[in-house]
């Protein structure tokens, strides 16, 4: 897993550049972006991920990779979280799916739960639950603001599933507290 960022530009089309960065990440290393709000910090994580173009200078992105927003995307409301682990893990069985789904909090009828009844954080442990407990779990998960909004409890079974996930992090968040839980090794700065 590498990724390779050198003098990058970031911004939005054909709108103003946010920031230029250099950031290099290999291997399982665990990485927040910080920074005042509006520095690029959720740019670059997109620009990372794919979602939007550099502006100029250089990005190689040599890693599979999962990207969680606030809203956990990735998970369709109308499906239970057991449907979506299935769907997203089509290879695992009846017993790998409950397993991976009870070491995030999802035991017996809590994984029959359909999505769009979860709470924010139900909501973001279900979304790791299904990628990062994964038989392909990704080399890299991303992580924009993901303790917004949600309780101290869900806030620690996060944590936990974090912690539980053997590939790298690149998080950006406002919560010192929570980014010394999952392990964070280095802090890049923008602006």
């Amino acid at each position: 897993m590498e990724i390779d960022a050198r003098d990058l530009a970031i911004g939005y089309g054909g709108g103003e550049q946010l920031a230029r960065v250099d950031l290099q990440i290999v291997g399982p290393e665990r990485v927040a972006l910080t920074g005042p709000n509006g520095a690029g910090k959720s740019t670059l994580l997109k620009t990372i991920a794919g979602r939007i173009a550099p502006m100029g200078g250089f990005l190689r992105v040599e890693a599979s990779i999962a990207w969680f927003d606030q809203h956990v995307g990735i998970l369709d409301d109308d499906a239970t979280i057991l449907d979506n682990y299935s769907r997203l893990n089509p290879g695992a069985s009846a017993f790998e799916c409950r397993s991976a789904l009870a070491r995030y909090a999802f035991r017996a009828d809590a994984a029959l739960q359909r999505v769009g009844t979860l709470s924010g954080g139900e909501r973001l442990r279900a979304g790791l639950a299904c990628v990062a407990a994964g038989e392909s779990a990704p080399d890299l998960l991303i992580l924009d603001e993901p303790t917004n909004h949600l309780d101290l409890d869900s806030v620690a079974q996060v944590e936990a599933g974090l912690n539980g996930f053997g590939g790298a992090l690149l998080v950006v968040s406002h919560d010192e507290a929570f980014l010394e839980a999952i392990g964070i090794e280095r802090r890049v700065a923008l602006g």
